[in-house]
């Protein structure tokens, strides 16, 4: 049986530390994220201009955040109710 609530903490700490390494990344180096989407996603699509701002950092790290505790709860849960 998984500890749900350990295991949404430790999602919560892990989302949190890529996500900023990613958004610093971005800040730091903005030719990134076309080469990202063209080798890691495999497409050449035109980004737009960067908007880099507290307001952008906090909501993309509460929007990640939610989508992956929720990913993690799903699978814990799923887990945790199918029998081997």
């Amino acid at each position: 049986m998984i500890n749900i609530n350990h295991l949404l903490k430790v999602t919560a700490a892990w989302i949190s530390i890529v996500y900023v390494v990613c958004f610093a990344g971005i800040a730091m180096f903005p030719g990134i994220r076309p080469g990202f989407m063209m080798y890691g996603l495999h497409m050449n699509i035109n980004m737009g201009q960067n908007i880099i701002t507290f307001g952008t950092f906090l909501s993309g790290l509460v929007i990640w955040n939610v989508i992956a505790l929720l990913a993690i709860w799903l699978f814990a849960w799923l887990f945790n109710i199918m029998k081997q």
